[in-house]
């Protein structure tokens, strides 16, 4: 592929062996070169900080402890993310909400959804009382048989898009808008909540600070990643960024 990382090529073999690795991604292959790239560019500023012993993943390794450094969160820190965050430890919480699902097919476009979704909406927004009946008429799933009801939801149980607006809504709320996630479009309305229990802080501020210096170390490496690709000398590719299964 012609691909050069300060005059270090590399080669297809690599790349495939790389391959199978970054199946699940967008794009498989720019993912699997775009690793490359930056493992080559972190084993040469290893070999040039004089890092040879061990294997290539404790090089890199070492060299990120070295390189990277990143402060500790403090018992602040973590007070401050549990309380803008409380509901992330909040034990028990539930709501009881329904749904209308308009599902995106290759026989219906999304704009037709979209219409279809708008008029059934407009129609609930002035006779509530209609859901169950609209949603046994109009919904692609299962649960339009039983009125749209999905039962009691928990934290983690749904898309994190859906999860977000029933647990915003409140009790006996109607979404004014229709939600869109990978399923299609939703009419969602909340019936019931039961409201949760909010851990303490003491019994979740490891937890917390273990979560914020990995995401402090990640956003380091980020940077430092930055900084390496934007001094080498690259060619046969063009890297937008550096993100990488490396810091993950």
């Amino acid at each position: 592929m012609g691909i050069s990382v300060n005059g270090v090529e590399i080669d297809d073999v690599a790349i495939e062996r790389e391959l199978p690795h970054h199946q699940e991604a967008g794009n498989p292959l720019k993912e699997a070169v775009h690793e490359l790239v930056l493992r080559t560019l972190l084993l040469q500023q290893a070999d040039e900080l004089g890092m040879t012993g061990g294997d290539d993943d404790a090089r890199i390794e070492a060299l990120l402890a070295l390189q990277v450094k990143v402060p500790k969160a403090d018992e602040a820190a973590c007070m401050t993310w549990y309380r803008n965050n409380a509901q992330r430890y909040t034990s028990g919480e539930m709501v009881e909400a329904r749904h209308i699902l308009f599902q995106v097919t290759p026989g219906a476009p999304l704009e037709l959804l979209r219409a279809t979704g708008e008029a059934v909406l407009e129609e609930l927004l002035a006779h509530p009382e209609r859901f169950g009946e609209l949603a046994a008429q109009y919904s692609n799933c299962s649960s339009g048989k039983v009125g749209g009801s999905l039962g009691q939801l928990s934290r983690g149980q749904s898309v994190p898009e859906f999860e977000q607006l029933v647990f915003r809504l409140g009790e006996g709320e109607l979404a004014v808008r229709l939600l869109e996630t990978r399923f299609g479009l939703h009419i969602v309305q909340v019936l019931r909540r039961v409201a949760g229990r909010l851990l303490p802080f003491e019994a979740v501020k490891s937890e917390i600070a273990a979560y914020l210096d990995r995401q402090s170390s990640q956003r380091a490496t980020h940077q430092y990643l930055h900084i390496l690709v934007g001094q080498a000398n690259i060619e046969g590719m063009s890297m937008e960024g550096a993100d990488s299964p490396l810091v993950q």
